[in-house]
């Protein structure tokens, strides 16, 4: 799969609002075939720094930043940040979560 982890800096006056102004965006992105997951968090540390975790199915990522809804996206959002984002983007083995080896919870 492909696995993304992508840091947004937003903007202090649109960091409140920021998974409403994004919402179109992440709905699209989580209804193509071959997403598996977007998940947004934001930082205890932070809270102008938003986390996007997403992975696509290994033939799906190119669909995605080719999509209309992407492209829009890569369009708008930057009016909403500070500073580009930084990006992790591997393909890795496997197909989803696994279970944490170092503990169970009963």
């Amino acid at each position: 799969m492909i696995f993304i982890v992508v840091k947004f800096k937003v903007q202090p006056e649109y960091a409140d609002n920021f998974p409403e102004l994004v919402r179109e965006f992440t709905e699209a992105t989580r209804a193509e075939p071959g997403n598996l997951w977007s998940d947004w968090s934001r930082s205890v540390e932070d809270p102008n720094e938003y986390v996007l975790v997403e992975a696509f199915k290994d033939d799906a990522a190119a669909a995605h930043v080719n999509s209309a809804h992407f492209k829009k996206a890569m369009a708008e959002q930057p009016q909403y940040l500070q500073a580009t984002p930084r990006i992790i983007s591997r393909q890795i083995e496997g197909e989803g979560w696994d279970e944490m080896g170092e503990m169970t919870v009963a």
